[in-house]
């Protein structure tokens, strides 16, 4: 028998020649087939892989996905433990540093965070110069890139005294932003931020507080939004975060590479998702049209979303934690009738040969959009929402990026199909 090697043997039938191709990591290097050609000249074979289906751009330490199998974990540690036992600032940790905090680490870490959560006198009349109706991802998208101009020394992205200087600014100041331009939008003044709360109670008081005496943060809410963090910090290479690594790789400073990064999730396929959920449970309706409306989603009249992910041909891990979160939250808060269609349809889309055989479970947006209603968060600032926890993960990428000896500037290739080479005709004679 003879001996396995870790190769491709590649017969390209044009001219009969055969190629040894290596694999590593269950890959091969695209610039591998380059040496595939016809003649001397040619350019040499190129993949063609539109929106990156089947390429991988990077090797990661930071996130384990399995979709199959319905694992998602952070630099090893499974998402369920990290929701039930850790924090979001923890988390957060991990993502940067490789590794769990001690607890004189941690709260290092957690008191550097609250040095930096007050926002620059400057952004604040940036804010402010918004109008009114303004879309709060515009705000954020605006904010942070103006951050840039306000921190120049972030430019010098090889040191990292000052990269991590501007980590603990950006994971301090999202959340500030995110309360600015509510309180903003409803014409209330800006609460100052309280660093002795914990990061997500900080945010629920800034948008929330109203100069009560006896005010309080209700700690079922805060503790829902952490659990909520955790499960958005990261997600391995989704289009925001590809868009991060792209745009740093040209080595823009952190904040126009973050800036980019949550325009891409702006867009309602990425961070609008549980967006599309809420508007789908309002046109239900009410439990007794589910079954009317699964049967319009068979037919192809109507898309059920907040069902099934790209990634997860199973159960979507984080939609499990997110479920107990959700009653836990309901039960915390006024009740709400969209929570009954969800469980139905829910059940129902469980029990169905057509969506059990299509593999099509409840992601995480089936439930995040119902907690933050729950959490009386306007529809529009969900992906916000997404953004605020998802910065961690960004800017653990962008590390990563930044110290791979491997990745260059980002460029990719185009297969031309325009039309072959022409004169120019004066325009009179056109």
């Amino acid at each position: 028998m003879a001996m396995t090697r870790n190769t491709l043997t590649v017969t390209d039938n044009r001219t009969g020649k055969t190629y040894e191709i290596p694999i590593e990591n269950n890959t091969i290097r695209a610039t591998d087939l380059r040496q595939i050609k016809v003649s001397e000249d040619d350019f040499g074979l190129m993949s063609y892989d539109p929106a990156y289906l089947n390429t991988a751009s990077c090797k990661s330490s930071i996130t384990y996905i399995d979709g199959d199998k319905g694992i998602l974990e952070y630099r090893g540690y499974p998402i369920e433990q990290l929701a039930e036992q850790s924090s979001y600032l923890e988390v957060a940790y991990l993502l940067l540093y490789g590794e769990l905090p001690s607890k004189e680490r941690l709260a290092w870490w957690e008191y550097r965070i609250s040095r930096h959560l007050f926002l620059h006198n400057s952004l604040v009349e940036l804010i402010q110069a918004f109008r009114y109706d303004a879309h709060p991802m515009g705000i954020l998208i605006s904010s942070v890139a103006a951050m840039s101009t306000l921190y120049p020394e972030a430019k010098n992205i090889h040191d990292p005294a000052v990269r991590e200087k501007q980590i603990w600014r950006i994971i301090g100041q999202i959340p500030t932003i995110a309360a600015f331009a509510y309180r903003h939008r409803i014409g209330r003044p800006f609460n100052l931020p309280d660093s002795s709360l914990s990061y997500t109670a900080n945010l629920l008081y800034m948008m929330d507080y109203m100069n009560q005496r006896e005010y309080e943060v209700n700690p079922v809410l805060a503790k829902a939004l952490d659990v909520l963090f955790i499960l958005h910090a990261d997600h391995e290479q989704n289009c925001s975060t590809s868009v991060m690594r792209s745009v740093g790789s040209s080595h823009a400073d952190p904040y126009n590479a973050l800036a980019a990064a949550a325009a891409a999730l702006y867009g309602p396929l990425h961070g609008g998702a549980n967006e599309a959920v809420l508007r789908m449970l309002q046109q239900i309706g009410h439990p007794k049209n589910v079954p009317a409306f699964i049967e319009r989603v068979k037919k192809g009249e109507m898309r059920l979303m907040g069902f099934g992910h790209r990634v997860y041909k199973n159960y979507d891990p984080r939609a499990k934690i997110i479920r107990k979160i959700a009653h836990e939250v309901f039960a915390a808060t006024a009740a709400n009738p969209l929570l009954d269609v969800a469980m139905e349809l829910e059940r129902t889309a469980l029990e169905d040969e057509y969506f059990i055989s299509r593999k099509l479970y409840p992601n995480v947006d089936f439930y995040s959009g119902l907690i933050y209603q729950a959490l009386r968060f306007p529809i529009e600032y969900f992906p916000f929402l997404f953004a605020i926890p998802r910065a961690s993960g960004w800017l653990a990428q962008w590390i990563e990026m930044l110290e791979d000896p491997e990745q260059k500037i980002t460029r990719p290739r185009q297969v031309y199909v325009g039309p072959q080479r022409r004169d120019y005709v004066p325009i009179d004679q056109r």
